[in-house]
Parts: C-alpha cells; sequence; structure tokens
C-alpha cells in the first residue's frame, strides 16, 4: 500500500483534534483510523494486476530524432480505475514525461503517449510498466509493475550526411557529367575530342587525329561496378573516447558516408566490424537498400577490449576480395598498435588492393601541443608533441608499403576519407 498526501493532510487534522479534545489516548485512536480508512481506500482501489498494458515503439529511430512510445492501457477489472502509469525506459532513451494520470470506467482502454528523444546508438529494451491505482478517496493506492516488451533501436545518427551533396557535386565531374574527363590507370575509353591547350598529351589519338587532319585526344571516365570493403575496428582502441563519443562512433560516421558516396558513384560496397570475430556485416545490398542495411548493422556495435587480429583480417578480405578493390580500414593510428599487429600485414593488402586507414585523431592532443602558460602545461605539451611525432613515424611506414592514411578529428574524419575517395577515383587508382 502506498500512502499519498491526502492520507497525510488527513493525519495532520489529528493536531486539532488533540487541541479540541486533550485527553489521553486521542492521538492513538485518530492514528487507527487514519491507518483503517487508508487501508479501506486501497482494498476499494481496481486491482492494478488486472490492468492490461501493451506497448508500441517504432522498430527503430535516428540518434537525436523524436519517436513515441504508445501504451494501451485497458482496465479489466470491474472497477474505475483512477490511476498514474509509469512508462520506464533507460535513461540513454531520453523518456522525456514518463508518467501519465489514467481515469478508465471498468472494461474501457485508453492510449497514452511517452515521448523518446534517444542519446545514445543501440538497442535500447523497455522496462516494466508500474501501475499505482488509488481508491476513490485517493488517500491510500495499490502499485504494481507489469510486463510490456518492447525494443527500440537506436540508429547512427549520420549527421555528416550534410557533406554528401558537396561530394556528389565533385563525383559528377569526375564521372563525366560535367563535361570534366580525366584519364588514369583503371579507367575506361569514353569519346574522342578536339585537342585543348593544358591535355595530356598521352592521350591523343594519333590515328584519329590523322584521319580528321585535326589533334583530337581521347576522354576517359572512371570505371565503375568496382568493389569496396569498409573494416570498422571494433577492439579496444575504438573504446577510447573522443569528445563526448568512443572513437568507434566517428569511424560509424565515416563509414556511412562513403558507403553512400561510393553507391551513389555505381560502386559496390561491401562492410565487416571485426575485432577477433566477426560482429557485423553487410553484403548484396545495392542502392536505396544499402544505407538502411547498413545503419541496422552498425547500430548495435559496442567496442570489445580485445585487440585485433590482424592477420585474420586480411584473410578474411581475401576470402571476400577477388579483384582489386578498395579496401578502408577504420581503425586507430596509434603507434604501438600498427607497430603490434598492423604494420606486419599491410604490404599483403597494399599487394593485391588499395588500402585507406582513416584514423579518428584526438583535438585535445592538438589543444595540449599549444599550452606554454606555466611549467606542467609545458610538460603536457612535450608529452602531446611526442605521440604526435610517434603517430606521424607510423603513418610514414604504412605509406611506405603502399597505404593511404587519412588522419582527422571526428568532425573531420568522414569528409577527409571521402575527399580520399575521390582523389583515388579521379587519379584512375580504383
Amino acid at each position: 500500500m502506498v500512502v499519498t498526501w491526502r492520507a497525510v493532510a488527513l493525519a495532520a487534522v489529528g493536531v486539532v483534534a488533540v487541541l479540541l479534545v486533550p485527553v489521553p489516548g486521542t492521538v492513538l485512536v485518530w492514528a487507527i483510523a487514519v491507518a483503517v480508512t487508508c487501508a479501506v481506500d486501497a482494498a476499494l482501489a481496481a486491482p492494478p494486476r488486472l490492468v492490461a498494458v501493451q506497448r508500441s515503439v517504432p522498430a527503430s529511430v535516428r540518434l537525436t530524432e523524436q519517436t513515441r512510445s504508445v501504451l494501451t492501457v485497458t482496465n479489466t477489472s470491474a472497477r474505475r480505475l483512477r490511476a498514474l502509469v509509469r512508462d520506464a525506459w533507460p535513461p540513454s532513451a531520453g523518456a522525456q514525461v514518463n508518467r501519465h494520470a489514467v481515469d478508465l470506467p471498468a472494461g474501457e482502454s485508453r492510449r497514452v503517449v511517452t515521448v523518446l528523444v534517444p542519446s545514445r546508438r543501440g538497442d535500447r529494451p523497455a522496462d516494466l510498466v508500474t501501475v499505482r491505482s488509488f481508491g476513490p478517496l485517493g488517500l491510500a493506492a495499490r502499485q504494481a509493475s507489469v510486463p510490456a516488451p518492447a525494443a527500440l533501436r537506436v540508429l547512427p545518427e549520420f549527421a555528416s550526411r550534410r557533406h554528401l551533396p558537396s561530394r556528389l557535386v565533385r563525383l559528377r565531374e569526375i564521372d563525366g557529367g560535367a563535361a570534366v574527363q580525366v584519364r588514369g590507370q583503371g579507367t575506361e575509353f569514353d569519346s574522342l575530342r578536339e585537342y585543348v591547350m593544358g591535355d595530356d598529351v598521352r592521350s591523343i589519338d594519333w590515328r584519329a587525329s590523322a584521319r580528321r587532319s585535326e589533334v583530337v585526344v581521347r576522354t576517359w571516365r572512371p570505371e565503375r561496378d568496382r568493389r569496396v570493403l569498409l573494416v570498422v575496428d571494433t577492439s579496444r582502441t575504438s573504446a577510447a573516447r573522443i569528445g563526448d563519443a568512443p572513437r568507434l562512433d566517428a569511424s560509424i560516421e565515416a563509414a556511412l558516408l562513403l558507403a553512400a558516396l561510393a553507391s551513389r558513384a555505381g560502386d559496390r560496397v561491401e562492410l565487416v566490424a571485426y575485432d577477433r570475430r566477426v560482429r557485423a556485416r553487410v553484403a548484396g545490398a545495392q542502392g536505396p537498400r544499402l544505407l538502411p542495411a547498413l545503419a541496422d548493422a552498425l547500430a548495435p556495435l559496442e567496442p570489445a577490449l580485445v585487440e585485433t587480429d590482424w592477420p585474420a583480417v586480411v584473410a578474411l578480405v581475401r576470402a571476400r576480395l577477388s579483384q582489386r578493390s578498395l579496401v578502408v580500414l577504420l581503425s586507430a593510428l596509434e603507434p604501438a598498435t600498427v607497430e603490434s599487429g598492423l604494420l606486419g600485414v599491410i604490404g599483403q593488402l597494399t599487394g593485391d588492393h588499395q588500402v585507406v586507414l582513416a584514423s579518428v585523431r584526438d583535438p585535445e592532443v592538438d589543444a595540449l601541443r599549444a599550452g606554454r602558460d606555466s611549467a606542467s602545461e609545458v610538460f603536457d605539451a612535450a608529452a602531446a608533441e611526442r605521440a604526435e611525432l610517434e603517430r606521424a613515424a607510423a603513418a610514414v611506414r604504412l605509406r611506405q608499403r603502399g597505404a593511404e592514411v587519412v588522419d582527422a578529428p571526428p568532425d573531420e574524419i568522414a569528409p577527409r576519407l571521402a575527399d580520399t575517395y575521390l582523389a583515388l577515383k579521379a587519379a584512375g587508382r580504383l
């Protein structure tokens, strides 16, 4: 039994009774009367366990977007239900107002809505629904928690999609949509046009020029239907917090933007999340089905506190790709990790594929490098500078083995990776 403020007020009225009838036992009699009244009031309340509750939520919602949890409350008892219903969710689900007052006659139903604004990616299971049923006088209530199973999948925010329009313009230029065509290894012949100053002389078609009595050049367009494999590292390095979120979240944003761009370019995109085993995989999805499939697969990913098995990653890439492709490793450019794992096997990948390592750097390290106001800040700056030199050395070693390295803060890693893809596309290296 739960007492309300009305029961407390009724008990306080006993002070007046003591003043009016100052005899021994008045307080005890009044307390007993209040307790009995509350017990009778609670007994007359509708049984909370006879309240049927159904919860309805959308299958998924993007991070920071608003959605609704709808509870259908049905009074199956023979008494009128006066209740407070609590729709319980984990804090990261972002329930705004989850307590709802209902007044239902016997046999009737009513819907109550809880607004959710999730603040964290992943699966958010709902908790129990608590029904507190009050008596006719509102002095006391009976309470019970009933199950109403539901789960909300919170997809990645994909805030980097704001960079997509500008990259699509560049893609159309590279692809010939804006009359800008390039030549390079791995491109296919498109058409002939008259030579103009600045054209690459290697593009001159001498036979066609002889037939036309004018110098003409071949134009080329990048090949389409290439393979792009995104490997998202979910090992312990992905758990490091960069700003307010783990490094993994920034890697997911970069993967989504690159996948959207490569799909528009006509390339086939696959994704695998890996540390010592496959955590997520998307293959075979194309066109408008690709991004929803990627978002759904990446949503429940969480970092695992293990080291990445890089030889297994190489074996996985070789099993998935039989021709030259673009392999994007979304991992951390941590010197110790690179030296002990990735550096020993990167040559096996770059020999068969174009490899890009995309790493999220911590802006706080850059801020520490600039501190000079006190002795402690100078020491911090020296440590940060040394760490930066070690990262730069690791990047140089990777580039010497044929890999491209993209190292940028969380807000810049997605557009920088997209720009690297476009540069490779323009140079005919895909």
